[in-house]
């Protein structure tokens, strides 16, 4: 029995012998101290009290009136934007001697009526077949049946008694009968005058495709290089972006432009751009309608509306109908309706520097009997010129 419990102390003896080498061993793995670079952490110094506590150090110490204010923020400077500068005005050129200085290019389109006519005058004999000739020349210009016939009668008749026939004999000879056809005692001025408290009034009408809101344009160049200040009345509403161009015009002149909202009343749109005409003392008020269809009467009726109105300010002007050159014969039956509708006062003929029809000049004043004041004669801004009868028989027939 005692053997038995001396051998279970020993075993218990053993046992924690065994116990501890593992505990040592297992403490010896433990990892590395840390580098010295990194100093040891410390725990903090226990606060001090009674008699060990430390005397109390004097500070400076700053009342709130010895700190200073924080500065003021400042406001950043504000740049006031620079506005815009004014577009420059357009200078339009004089129109004196215009129609001069277009000489060349009027005498390359038209040059084949004159030069035609002088070729078959200059035959050593006029036979009835050399007349009949001259005088379809003439018709295919769109001169017109009577005044061809006009024409060709007094041509035989002063060629039978001069006898001689020089070249320079028959281009004085042609020139003066030209003229005689155009007359040179109308009054071809655009009435521009107005009275003593209302500007002039001058409304534009024609059918579409003819050039009118352009010719409109082109017109207040021509006023404004005469020294006139315009106001334009954009009253064709029917045609997008027609009060848009028109006011383009205006702009590069410094005229102004009265506009209304598309598919506006055209006749209010007038009426207000005289009104306005009238208020900034302008000398002329420009109104350009909408381009009507000649077979259409009710678009010809409202444009007798227009006038109506316009005419409730005071007595248009000028009406001023716009034909296109190169329509020819055609053009003469839209200017009989519109001058049933409006009493047309002058004529513009644009493009007439694109067709060899000359003729539709002496046609169309013989028809209306009022004269041609204006001709368009290319696309730039300052080719509308006043009609000059003289520098255009000279470019017909050449120098």
């Amino acid at each position: 029995m005692e053997f038995v419990i001396l051998a279970v102390v020993i075993a218990l003896v053993a046992v924690g012998v065994i116990s501890g080498l593992v505990v040592s061993s297992r403490k010896k793995k433990q990892l590395p101290p840390a580098p010295s670079s990194t100093p040891p952490l410390t725990p903090p110094a226990e606060p001090r009290v009674g008699e060990e506590a430390e005397e109390p150090r004097e500070e400076s110490r700053r009342t709130i009136e010895d700190v200073p204010a924080p500065p003021a923020e400042t406001a950043p400077e504000t740049v006031e934007p620079e506005a815009p500068a004014a577009p420059a005005l357009d200078v339009p050129e004089p129109t004196a001697g215009r129609l001069v200085r277009l000489r060349a290019r009027l005498a390359r389109s038209q040059n084949t009526l004159g030069k035609g006519l002088l070729a078959l005058l200059s035959r050593d004999n006029l036979d009835e077949d050399t007349w009949e000739e001259i005088e379809d020349t003439l018709l295919t210009a769109d001169v017109g049946v009577a005044p061809t016939q006009e024409l060709v009668e007094r041509l035989r008749e002063r060629v039978r008694v001069l006898g001689t026939r020089t070249p320079e004999e028959l281009r004085a000879l042609l020139r003066e009968e030209l003229l005689v056809l155009l007359g040179t005692d109308f009054d071809r001025a655009v009435k521009t005058e107005g009275g003593l408290e209302t500007p002039g009034v001058v409304m534009v009408v024609g059918v579409n495709g003819t050039g009118k809101t352009t010719t409109t344009g082109k017109l207040a160049r021509v006023l404004v290089a005469d020294g006139r200040s315009v106001v334009l009345g954009a009253a064709d509403t029917f045609r997008a972006a027609a009060a848009d161009q028109l006011q383009t015009w205006g702009e590069r002149v410094g005229a102004r432009t009265v506009r209304g909202p598309e598919g506006g009343d055209p006749a209010s749109i007038a009426y207000d751009a005289v009104k306005e005409g009238i208020a900034e003392g302008a000398d002329v008020v420009l109104i350009d309608t909408a381009g009507r269809l000649h077979t259409k009467t009710g678009l010809m009726d409202e444009l007798g509306k227009v006038k109506r109105v316009v005419e409730k300010h005071g007595p248009l002007d000028e009406v001023l109908l716009v034909l296109d050159a190169t329509t020819g014969q055609n053009g003469l039956v839209q200017a009989r309706v519109f001058a049933e509708v409006v009493d047309i006062t002058g004529i513009v003929l644009t493009k007439l520097d694109g067709t060899a029809k000359g003729g539709i000049v002496i046609a169309v004043q013989r028809e209306l009997g009022v004269p041609v004041k204006l001709v368009g004669l290319g696309e730039g801004p300052d080719d509308l010129a006043p009609f000059e009868p003289e520098a255009f028989v000279d470019a017909l027939i050449g120098d």
